[in-house]
């Protein structure tokens, strides 16, 4: 109901962190002006720039401006602190690897100070949120027509909206009620707009529909005139016991189970687009020279062949060849069995490929021949699709997607091995979530955590 509200609260914040830490640059460079060095000052600027990119980087990757945390002082601060320990830790690597010869007392002082000033725009928000809780002049008072399980629910839901809601009363007939209301019964249904008159309500929230009752037309009406709101809340329970999502072909309503971003053709073109290019960079600047590296380590351990070529589960459940650099010794059981830890079969190559992920690596030839993309559910073996397939019920709806390289599933910890089915279950929702919320700056995020991850290594990964 707050999305404008959201929005423009994220953006702020944003900005406002921005400005922060631009601001403690300039002051601290103003302040060390005359113990930085001329022929210095471009690495100084370098320094800038690349803090910028890493808490822009750091805070989206760590989601700190999520719709779900503004509106929370605690969680906001919270991931606000778990993005700067991320922020902190890439400067640092900066600084290690660029070697440069800036002053420790300088790069102490502008840390020190963006902490800080973020803490300070934490208290900011504080102040904001309370000031959003109290106005009067932006408080929603609300009425409710009807007092069924719907509407009870509506009013639980309306008391938790960030923004200040006044939940006048229920409208309901008399007779209709047959047990005591949190909020009051103030009016029935013949005089609903006088009563919001008196009340100064801004919102009517009608739980009954039209079809119920054909006198609801009329108080659309009504309530236009009077600059009254409003909004009906269907029951869908006749047709469907789940969430649904509402489109519209024209004039005609449209229920879908789920929404599907990738649904639409454009949002498709784009993934493919983006897929096409990243996949190239890799393999013209990184495979071009590596394959052939890893092919000799891996022939030299172990003679066979360099690559793993295994039939997987693709989109809409048809099999595609998943190339993989070979990490195993050749086995009869590489199609039925997953890795384990401390699996004999692993070789000393192997396991070095499959911590870092380099095993992986050659399905970007299967993102550019488009039997892949580079983030999505995982592909699993043909035996596993019809082992889960029968056991979850959900599990088939991952394979709407193209499988990627790495997913949503991977950087939330879902990475290997599933010995049980409730992991597998866990790593089903968490690609229904990216099926549902699917974005360019989400397969973004999701490729600058897979490469932090394999960074700092994953327990997970063997």
């Amino acid at each position: 109901m707050n999305q404008r509200l959201a929005i423009l609260l994220r953006i702020s914040f944003v900005i406002l962190d921005l400005l922060v830490l631009n601001t403690v640059f300039i002051i601290n460079q103003l302040m060390f002006e005359n113990h930085i060095p001329v022929e210095d000052k471009v690495q100084y600027t370098y320094f800038w720039f690349f803090c910028n990119v890493a808490w822009i980087g750091m805070s989206w990757s760590m989601n700190v401006y999520n719709e779900r945390h503004i509106y929370s002082f605690e969680k906001f601060s919270k991931h606000t602190m778990h993005a700067f320990a991320y922020f902190l830790g890439i400067v640092m690597l900066y600084l290690v690897f660029y070697k440069s010869d800036l002053s420790r007392l300088f790069i102490i002082s502008v840390l020190v100070s963006f902490a800080i000033s973020l803490l300070l725009n934490r208290f900011v928000h504080l102040a904001l949120h309370h000031l959003f809780q109290n106005k009067d002049h932006i408080v929603r008072k609300v009425m409710i027509l009807g007092y069924n399980e719907r509407a009870k629910r509506l009013a639980t839901y309306l008391e938790q909206e960030p923004v200040k809601t006044e939940i006048v009363g229920f409208c309901e007939e008399e007779r209709n009620v047959h047990e005591l209301s949190h909020y009051p019964i103030i009016s029935g249904l013949d005089n609903v707009i006088e009563t919001s008159k008196q009340y100064n309500v801004t919102e009517i929230f009608s739980t009954i529909s039209p079809e119920q009752q054909s006198g609801i037309y009329s108080l659309i009406n009504e309530a236009d005139q009077a600059c009254i709101r409003f909004r009906i809340i269907p029951d869908l329970n006749q047709f469907i016991r789940k969430p649904v999502h509402i489109d519209y072909l024209n004039d005609m309503p449209v229920l879908s189970l789920r929404k599907e971003p990738l649904d639409d053709v454009g949002n498709r073109i784009k993934k493919r687009l983006y897929d096409i290019i990243v996949s190239s960079l890799i393999i013209l600047l990184i495979l071009s020279w590596l394959v052939p590296l890893i092919s000799l380590l891996i022939w030299l351990e172990s003679r066979g062949p360099v690559f793993f070529i295994q039939q997987r589960s693709g989109k809409n459940g048809k099999t595609f060849n998943c190339i993989k650099f070979r990490s195993m010794r050749v086995n009869k059981d590489a199609d039925q069995k997953q890795a384990t830890k401390n699996d004999n079969r692993i070789t000393r190559m192997g396991k070095f490929m499959r911590k870092t992920n380099i095993d992986e690596l050659p399905q970007f030839f299967n993102v550019l021949m488009s039997d892949m993309s580079i983030v999505g559910p995982r592909p699993h073996m043909l035996k596993h699709t019809d082992d889960y397939s029968k056991l979850i019920k959900q599990y088939m709806i991952r394979h709407f997607l193209k499988p990627g390289i790495t997913g949503w599933a991977q950087i939330n910890g879902y990475r290997g091995e599933t010995r049980t089915v409730k992991d597998m279950n866990d790593r089903v929702q968490y690609d229904l979530w990216y099926l549902e919320n699917w974005s360019l700056w989400l397969d973004t995020r999701v490729i600058l955590m897979t490469a932090f991850n394999m960074a700092k290594g994953e327990k997970n990964a063997y």
